[in-house]
């Protein structure tokens, strides 16, 4: 094996941020959007500070800036939008509503109808939306028969991203594959130039998703546990001999270790209501109207002293509790919530909505936090929250956006702009299948006429683009195009191939695949992407390879995010609705990621090299 000599300094500052990067994109404790910000900052300092130039090319540190302008980027953020409109105007909820009645008829023929939608589906919009369209039918078929939702979810979870890698527009990864491979002077792929292989591909892996998937997964319960109500409300009445006399609101919660939420106070005689400020005096036949777990409302009353009334009578056993017509149900964040790195405080949740949130699931466990510690936990996109409230502010959380309800009984929303919308969507991809438009226009046109049409408003538009997704891919493009003109790129290509200089090319590209497959179940997809695909260019031409197949390998490799939950966005969404474990992820998407390595590299070898 011949070792490359080592590069110039530049080169090799680019490779060690690389692997900087690369571990702080993986770290939970910082936002992602902050790694990539500071990814963005280093290398602009870097070149500033030790300018760099070859062959009398002088890499100016502006340039660097230029992802947030990248066709990629501007194509991905208007596909964001399109999918948020199917969402919005329920354009979807045809399809929901016909594969709701087929579960009663043949399970097993619904499953395999339902893996199939949704991979035809994601091949043109962003899976996030098709994944939020199918959760509540499912859990509402597996409530309505009594059966197990663990064998659909994940399965049905998989499909949306094997579908979505058929086409140039089905992820943001091939998107941003097929547009730096174009920069890099290769020829631009067209939607469906890559179809074949890939369509044979997830022709299997429907099969195994199908047949054999479900039979690996174990019983899993929802986080929702039960559906009793959790919060009661009552009144604890001040008598003249309470603790709470001439004390302020402020005060008394410091008795209850700030534990007690008053929610409004009735003052006598005539029971009018105060609002429960902190230095608001309690007065001796005061009414605190407060709403805790029994327990904590017995609590309350022994600590100041006070009476727990429920309505007219005292609460005792003959008098229990009563919960009224409170129901539990599961809220789901997704990214159009605006509630991502939001605390519940910060964005008023229960003043908006009337809920109370009793619990808050994350990667499919509870949180050991404080029932009044919820609200200042920072939110993030996949959280499962567990809210009480009567019927009617229920319906208002389902009307909210971003909000995914998956209680078993949420109606899907549906409106008159829904075929418009649905319309806009085909021509959008029509346009850029047929060559008329490039996609990064006809997306653009699309969202305009979205807009213009009114199926969505700038409200609706903003919050379905994703911080994350946007500065992830404008660090991703200023890492990757910093390696390839340092020649840090070449450099690992060079690497890469000294290390599997045994192996024929087919060989070197199945390990190629390989690689990115790995690496997209660890850090960021399109970070993978981003630099595997420069890597991928250097890698043929030092085989005198052809290209394509090379591009392609990097494309197929980031998409088997299968194995993790963290690995795609989505994945957290269907852990923490179906209750799955790690292990999970594991079990099903192990074997899906071999199956999906050995076909498509098999396909590339036969019919690339």
């Amino acid at each position: 094996m011949n070792i490359p000599a080592l590069p110039n300094n530049h080169a090799l500052a680019m490779l060690v941020i690389t692997v900087i990067a690369l571990y702080f994109f993986r770290r939970e404790d910082i936002p992602l959007q902050t790694s990539s910000l500071a990814v963005i900052a280093l290398l602009g300092l870097i070149f500033t500070v030790f300018p760099f130039s070859t062959a009398g090319e002088h890499l100016e540190p502006s340039s660097l800036f230029f992802g947030f302008g990248h066709e990629a980027l501007v194509t991905v953020c208007a596909l964001m939008i399109i999918g948020q409109a199917l969402v919005r105007t329920g354009a979807l909820e045809p399809i929901g509503r016909n594969l709701a009645k087929l579960w009663k008829i043949s399970p097993m023929l619904s499953l395999l109808i339902t893996l199939l939608v949704a991979g035809i589906l994601s091949a043109f919009v962003n899976n996030t939306p098709i994944v939020v369209l199918f959760l509540p039918i499912l859990i509402s078929v597996s409530i309505r028969t009594k059966t197990d939702s663990s064998p659909m979810l994940l399965p049905m979870g998989l499909a949306t991203l094997v579908g979505g890698m058929t086409t140039t527009i089905g992820t943001s990864t091939n998107l941003l594959v097929v547009s730096v491979a174009s920069d890099m002077g290769v020829r631009k792929f067209g939607m469906f130039d890559f179809a074949m292989p890939a369509l044979i591909a997830a022709g299997i892996a429907v099969i195994y998703l199908w047949l054999v998937a479900p039979r690996l997964l174990p019983k899993r319960t929802p986080s929702l546990p039960d559906t009793s109500p959790r919060l009661f409300s009552a009144y604890l009445n001040i008598a003249d001999d309470s603790l709470s006399v001439g004390r302020t609101v402020a005060e008394i919660r410091k008795l209850t270790d700030n534990q007690m939420s008053i929610e409004f106070i009735q003052r006598s005689p005539d029971y009018r209501n105060v609002m429960p400020l902190p230095d608001t005096i309690i007065k001796a036949g005061d009414r605190l109207q407060v709403k805790d777990l029994p327990d904590q409302l017995k609590e309350y009353e022994t600590v100041l002293n006070a009476t727990l009334y429920a309505g007219k009578h005292i609460v005792d056993e003959n008098h229990p509790l009563v919960a009224d017509k409170q129901t539990l149900a599961e809220i789901v964040v997704i990214q159009a919530s605006g509630l991502h790195g939001k605390t519940l405080k910060e964005v008023s949740f229960k003043q908006r909505f009337g809920v109370s949130v009793l619990a808050l699931h994350r990667e499919g466990k509870a949180m050991d936090i404080g029932r009044n510690s919820i609200s200042n936990v920072r939110i993030e996109t996949g959280d499962v929250l567990l809210v009480q409230g009567d019927d009617e502010q229920v319906a208002v959380l389902k009307a909210a956006r971003g909000l995914l309800i998956i209680d078993g009984a949420a109606d899907l929303p549906h409106s008159k702009k829904a075929p418009l919308a649905l319309a806009i969507l085909i021509a959008v991809v029509t346009v850029a299948a047929i060559g008329i438009l490039p996609i990064a226009m006809s997306s653009i046109c699309g969202v305009l006429a979205l807009l213009a049409t009114k199926c969505i408003n700038w409200d609706d538009a903003s919050s379905a683009l994703s911080s994350q997704v946007i500065m992830i891919v404008a660090a991703s493009l200023a890492l990757g195009a910093a390696l390839m003109k340092t020649g840090g790129a070449e450099y690992m290509a060079q690497m890469f191939v000294a290390m599997a200089f045994s192996l024929p090319p087919s060989g070197v590209l199945a390990a190629l695949m390989l690689l990115l497959a790995v690496l997209t179940n660890i850090v960021s997809n399109n970070a993978a992407a981003v630099i595997g695909t420069p890597i991928a260019i250097s890698v043929a031409q030092q085989l005198n390879a052809p290209v394509e197949p090379f591009i392609l390998a990097v494309l197929f490799g980031a998409n088997l995010s299968y194995a993790t939950p963290m690995a795609y966005k989505t994945n957290l969404l269907v852990m923490n609705a179906g209750g799955y474990k790690f292990s999970d992820f594991m079990r099903v998407g192990i074997p899906l990621i071999i199956i999906m390595w050995l076909t498509l590299s098999t396909l590339l070898s036969i019919m690339y090299l």
